[in-house]
């Protein structure tokens, strides 16, 4: 397994992201366990994110996983993750996450404050990406991360963390 020890912060984003992707292969190379895959993920993207220049005026303060809630699949509890202290619990249509999972669609949000219903753990964020998590038609929970900077994501971003998503939903076993 390769991992890498930081990007040169000049990279294109487009060529950040195929790395990026192949570092994520080589995490979950061999390994099924969701938890162990989810982990290693978010430090991955928390880490490579907050290496490339554009991020780093106001980088990203917040990388990781909501899950849908064994128990109600009416929300999301916080899973493995990078950054401050975050909330744990989001109901399906609530917030960014929320609406990520309700409508199974990636939201970019350029300013969170001017989005209805925001959740704000906290305060320092100003934009935010959520991608689906979709297994056999059912969201499992979704990606979020969090920027210090408005407009801090771009259709580049989208692109490139669905096609991780897709990776991880792919390698893990998801019995939760």
């Amino acid at each position: 397994m390769h991992i890498s020890n930081g990007y040169d912060p000049l990279t294109p984003k487009g060529s950040f992201y195929n790395e990026l992707l192949e570092e994520t292969q080589a995490i979950v190379e061999g390994q099924k366990n969701w938890v162990t895959n989810l982990a290693n993920a978010s430090a991955v993207i928390y880490h490579g994110l907050r290496s490339l220049q554009h991020f780093q005026e106001k980088p990203i303060n917040w990388a990781g996983f909501y899950i849908i809630d064994k128990n109600d699949s009416n929300k999301l509890i916080l899973g493995p993750f990078q950054g401050k202290v975050a909330c744990t619990e989001i109901a399906l249509g609530k917030g960014v996450c929320g609406t990520a999972a309700q409508l199974m669609q990636t939201q970019v949000i350029k300013d969170v404050h001017a989005f209805p219903g925001h959740i704000a753990c906290d305060s320092a964020s100003n934009s935010e990406i959520v991608v689906p998590m979709v297994l056999d038609g059912h969201v499992i929970g979704v990606l979020d991360i969090d920027c210090e900077k408005v407009e801090g994501f771009s259709e580049e971003d989208r692109v490139g963390l669905e096609a991780i998503v897709e990776v991880l939903i792919k390698s893990s076993e998801w019995n939760q």
